[in-house]
């Protein structure tokens, strides 16, 4: 049995958790009966390249050395992602875990998970049960970051049970697919669901890659489970269990940026999937559609301009998800 595990970092952000998840990945991976590999795909565009540098100083007394790929830019999320999906394979891995930088992972997460693939021979991903990490702080919670991706009509993807105390309330609810944070896939699972012979559709660059791969998968009838025992701690600034006025000043404090790919993302999963939604669906994407343009004409006008990328879009649809 061959395991790949990979994680990206980006200039700054990642290098404060960095001592920390390392740390828990070894510990993590030492209880393992397999044949690891450890990936690292470094993002950042700007020295110092302090990422690399941690990494480096980790190698030296490492169990599990990490091999770095540094890219030449910022990819992006699923870019990165399938360039370190091709080094698993290039070493025959039969499994890959992806996993944030930003985050704890306890001593029998990565066991649980692979225990359970592994047996289990019709599913195609496994996802752990993410708690909140308050890393400010330095507290764990009981309060959940995500069990896996749900699906509600009107192609509305969300994070299963996020911002709620955990009481094993989702422990048996279905799941279209697992989190970007902390997922394993069976390496063939995902050749059956690659969009032009890539794993993650890099036009969505970042944000939301994982809810279309996790849409693929569900639509190909490759089923993910959540593992209810595998426990990982995730460090997310804010989700769920937010009012309306606590959403709109997150979402005005974002940078311009962010909010150009979550919206541009959003709207491209419509573009591709539309076609194959039931009519009451089809009328919520409407509904979201007109109201998402609406409030960009009247607060956030820049956003209009992420239309342009939808031109040309339908000639490559059918390709994209067959």
């Amino acid at each position: 049995m061959k395991l790949a595990v990979a994680f990206l970092c980006y200039n700054d952000s990642s290098a404060p958790y960095l001592p920390e998840f390392l740390k828990s990945l070894e510990a993590a991976l030492i209880r393992l009966d397999a044949e690891i590999f450890v990936f690292a795909g470094d993002n950042s565009d700007r020295a110092p390249f302090v990422n690399q540098e941690l990494l480096f100083r980790h190698n030296l007394k490492a169990s599990f050395p990490i091999k770095l790929l540094a890219f030449d830019k910022n990819l992006g999320f699923a870019a990165a992602y399938n360039r370190l999906i091709i080094a698993a394979k290039g070493v025959g891995a039969d499994y890959f875990l992806m996993i944030n930088p930003d985050m704890l992972l306890t001593e029998n997460m990565i066991a649980r998970l692979l225990s359970v693939l592994a047996k289990r021979t019709d599913l195609a991903a496994v996802c752990p049960k993410i708690y909140r990490w308050d890393f400010r702080g330095k507290r764990l919670t009981k309060i959940i970051d995500s069990c896996g991706i749900g699906l509600a009509p009107g192609l509305r993807f969300y994070d299963l049970g996020q911002g709620k105390e955990d009481k094993g309330q989702y422990d048996r609810t279905e799941i279209i697919g697992p989190s970007g944070a902390a997922a394993l896939f069976r390496i063939s699972s995902l050749e059956k669901v690659t969009v032009d012979g890539k794993y993650f559709d890099e036009r969505f660059f970042m944000y939301k890659e994982d809810c279309d791969l996790a849409y693929r998968l569900f639509r190909a009838g490759q089923k993910t489970v959540l593992v209810p025992d595998a426990i990982a701690y995730h460090d997310r600034s804010s989700a769920g269990q937010e009012n309306l006025w606590q959403t709109w000043r997150h979402w005005q404090k974002r940078s311009r940026l962010t909010r150009s790919w979550s919206f541009a993302n959003q709207n491209l999963i419509f573009v591709k999937y539309f076609h194959f939604e039931s009519y009451f669906s089809r009328f919520l994407i409407v509904v979201k559609v007109i109201f998402m343009g609406l409030f960009s004409l009247i607060f956030a006008p820049f956003l209009l301009k992420t239309y342009f990328k939808f031109w040309g879009v339908n000639r490559s649809i059918n390709r994209s998800i067959d």
